[in-house]
């Protein structure tokens, strides 16, 4: 394989600090950019002594001009916690972030994949949800900073595919967890195992019934990566998400029984906007990524369990 520069914006962040370690695992060399309000130099802290490796502090909603042959857009805070605390700024990321990284591509002929979510098909009344679904988004709501941004920016990626002929890659991140989640970042399975090894009540939202489809980290990253490598008229969107299906109720129990002690299940008022119901149809990653993942929601958590650990006792 030949070694190729390549940026990952959000690189010090949960998802991109993978990527940069799997990137660097296949003989690339990776320029890591990151504001690091919600990543950290913890999460890159083992790869600083690379010599392919390079870090830059900067913020994407101001241009970037730097040489590579392709760009991995993940700059953007991903939990609620987190992009509800200036959504403003959350909205600039996603769409001031991808004119920049469009721009720097368009001068450079470089090939960018844009890291969407499942939030762009909002609370859906289609199940489970293919990539031809347009999705059912409150646009003035507390979610829309996040959801809204990002389908602008998909818009900004098809538009300059059709304008400029520019290599777009787009994936649809569907919910992902793992080791180098932050503890505090209010996402369940984060909050769940946090409050079990803490012995703390675990805190469900709503009755519970509500449906999430969990993607382990290692799957979502080989996904990204094959998505980069696809064909260039495959432009997306996919899905890339585990389709096994649970509710809040049955992960709180998995994540119980996995860390023992003695938390019991509390229910709390259901936030504002928050989707019933999320599972990928990824029926288009099996055909044209020959993706799917290999993870079991038990064993992800166990290897997710075994991080918390050590992060609540350091």
């Amino acid at each position: 394989m030949q070694m190729k520069k390549i940026l990952v914006t959000g690189g010090a962040g949960f998802l991109g600090s993978h990527l940069c370690e799997a990137l660097l695992k296949q003989g690339h060399d990776v320029l890591c950019v990151d504001n690091l309000f919600t990543g950290s130099k913890v999460n890159i802290a083992h790869l600083m002594d690379n010599p392919y490796f390079e870090f830059m502090r900067h913020d994407v909603t101001f241009p970037l001009y730097v040489e590579v042959d392709q760009i991995y857009n993940l700059a953007c805070p991903a939990s609620p916690i987190y992009y509800q605390h200036d959504p403003v700024q959350t909205t600039k990321t996603s769409v001031h972030g991808a004119i920049n990284m469009l721009g720097l591509a368009k001068r450079l002929r470089a090939r960018i994949l844009q890291a969407s979510t499942s939030e762009v098909y909002g609370d859906p009344d289609v199940h489970p949800q293919p990539e031809s679904y347009w999705g059912r988004v409150n646009p003035i709501g507390l979610r829309s900073c996040y959801d809204e941004g990002k389908r602008c920016a998909e818009t900004l990626f098809f538009d300059y595919w059709r304008q400029h002929r520019l290599e777009i890659k787009v994936m649809r991140i569907f919910n992902t967890y793992g080791p180098r989640m932050h503890p505090n970042d209010g996402r369940v399975v984060s909050n769940f195992i946090v409050q079990a090894i803490k012995g703390e009540p675990i805190t469900i939202y709503g009755d519970g019934s509500q449906t999430r489809s969990f993607c382990y980290v290692d799957d979502l990253i080989d996904g990204m990566i094959r998505l980069m490598g696809s064909p260039v008229d495959f432009t997306g969107p996919v899905n890339i998400g585990n389709p096994g299906e649970f509710t809040m109720i049955e992960l709180a129990e998995m994540v119980l029984h996995l860390v023992g002690g003695p938390s019991q299940i509390t229910f709390m008022p259901l936030p504002q906007d928050d989707p019933k119901q999320r599972q990928p149809d990824i029926r288009l990653a099996k055909k044209q990524l020959g993706w799917q993942p290999t993870v079991s929601l038990e064993d992800g958590l166990k290897e997710t369990i075994r991080y918390f650990r050590g992060c609540l006792q350091s």
